[in-house]
C-alpha cells in the first residue's frame, strides 16, 4: 500500500485540538463536510475548547451545520468539551501526560464517542500508540479472509496490535492507507483487479 500510495500525512490539522473536533465531527460523514465546519469554526475564531463552550449550542449547531447531524454533533461535542475542559483545563500537553488505558477509559466514557473516535483523538491528537480501526478496515480484511464478517471493533484492533510494534507514526501511517485503499479500492462494489492488494492470497 506504501509503495503505491507513499505517505499520506494524515490526520488533517493544525493543532490536536482541530484535531480533536475533527474526529467528533467525522462521525457519519466524509471529510469535505468536516473541513467545511471546522472553517466556519476557524472564521469566527472560536476553535478554542473555552470559546467553542461558550458559544450557545444553537450557534455551535450553525456553525458545524456543514458536517451533517449538526444538533446530535453538536451534543457530543459540548459533552467532550465539558471533559476537556473540566479534567484538563483544555490543556492538551496536560491530557497527554496521562497514560492511553486511563485516556481511552475517559474518552469512552464522554457521550458519543465511541472506540473509532477514542482512538482516533488518541492516536491523532495525543500521539499514543493505538491502532484505529474503521469500516474499510473490516471490509478489507474480510474481503482478504483476515477476520470473520462478524468480528468487531475489538477483534480487529487486536489483529494488528499483536502483530505490529506499538509505533504512533506506523499506526498512523498504516490506517490511512487502508483508509484510501477502502476508498478507492475496496468499496461496496469492489474494484479489485486494480487494486494494490490484488495479488495477495490467503
Amino acid at each position: 500500500m506504501f509503495a503505491h500510495y507513499g505517505p499520506r500525512h494524515w490526520w488533517p490539522g493544525e493543532s490536536p485540538f482541530e484535531v480533536m473536533v475533527g474526529a467528533i465531527l467525522t462521525q457519519n460523514t466524509a471529510w469535505t463536510n468536516v473541513a467545511k465546519a471546522i472553517h466556519n469554526l476557524k472564521q469566527k475564531k472560536v476553535l478554542d475548547p473555552h470559546a467553542l463552550y461558550a458559544l450557545h449550542p444553537n450557534t455551535l449547531a450553525s456553525l458545524i451545520r456543514p458536517a451533517g447531524y449538526f444538533r446530535v454533533k453538536t451534543k457530543r461535542l459540548r459533552s467532550f468539551l465539558k471533559f476537556f475542559l473540566d479534567k484538563y483545563n483544555g490543556d492538551v500537553a496536560a491530557m497527554k501526560k496521562n497514560p492511553l488505558p486511563v485516556l481511552r477509559e475517559e474518552l469512552l466514557e464522554v457521550n458519543g464517542i465511541g472506540p473509532e473516535t477514542a482512538d482516533s483523538i488518541l492516536l491523532y491528537a495525543l500521539e499514543k500508540p493505538v491502532f484505529v480501526v474503521d469500516a474499510y478496515t473490516h471490509r478489507i480484511l474480510s474481503r482478504h479472509f483476515l477476520c470473520e464478517e462478524e468480528s468487531v471493533y475489538d477483534d480487529l484492533q487486536s489483529f494488528f496490535m499483536d502483530r505490529l510494534a506499538p509505533d504512533v507514526s506506523h499506526f498512523n501511517e498504516y490506517h490511512a492507507l487502508l483508509v484510501n485503499i477502502g476508498k478507492d479500492y475496496c468499496r461496496k462494489n469492489p474494484k479489485c483487479s486494480e487494486c494494490p492488494l490484488n495479488s495477495i492470497n490467503h
